[in-house]
């Protein structure tokens, strides 16, 4: 992963809604768009992204013999899958994936609920000497991955570490950039960006739209 440029997770790991991952501006996530939410890309777009990231990272990590996937919990777990099944059709071989939980490396522990931990699970080889792709739906201040790396160097020492994302929606806080990227969305921090996919939403899509205003009393 390149760590010159400034990027997040979207934060999704830190998502506890059975629903839509929002990543909306502010520290941390907004709970809910406006009802001015637009789809910015749509199944057959999503679907057409992860086959161009498949062949990248086979062309970048010439053939992709050592590469693991470790995708970030929630939304960041079911890409990694797909992207696995896409690298396997184009490689004729098994691509080890697994997920990797950041609740408990996370920089906001204590401004924030408790939440539920999710799940690691590392595949049988490890991550030593191999070169790991990080995998996760939006990328936006870059805290998550920043934890993400840290717990990732808990487990083990990978060659090289990478990044994925499905969109990278700008206002970075941290010096990350990712490797592939889906979709670039430029976004103001009035705004949200929502993914769902059919895995845990019922539907691929991911929404644009405007944070919903404090209540009154609410400041």
């Amino acid at each position: 992963m390149d760590t010159s440029d400034t990027s997040d997770i979207s934060d999704t790991s830190d998502i506890s809604d059975p629903g839509l991952t929002d990543h909306s501006g502010g520290a941390g996530r907004a709970e809910g768009a406006g009802e001015a939410a637009r789809p910015v890309l749509e199944a057959p777009d999503i679907a057409r992204a992860l086959t161009r990231i498949a062949h990248e990272i086979v062309e970048r990590a010439k053939g992709a013999d050592d590469v693991v996937l470790l995708g970030i919990p929630t939304r960041g777990v079911f890409l990694a899958r797909r992207l696995a099944g896409k690298l396997a059709e184009i490689t004729g071989r098994s691509i080890p994936v697994g997920s990797l939980d950041i609740t408990m490396y996370r920089d906001d522990l204590r401004l924030r609920p408790a939440r539920a931990l999710a799940r690691t699970d590392i595949p049988g080889d490890g991550v030593d000497g191999r070169l790991v792709v990080l995998v996760d739906d939006v990328l936006f201040s870059g805290r998550t991955i920043r934890a993400a790396l840290d717990a990732l160097g808990d487990i083990g020492r990978p060659r090289a570490v990478q990044l994925a994302v499905l969109v990278d929606r700008g206002h970075r806080e941290l010096p990350i950039r990712a490797d592939y990227v889906g979709k670039n969305l430029p976004t103001s921090l009035r705004e949200t960006v929502k993914v769902q996919l059919a895995e845990e939403d019922g539907r691929d899509t991911v929404l644009l739209g405007l944070k919903q205003p404090a209540a009154s009393g609410d400041r």
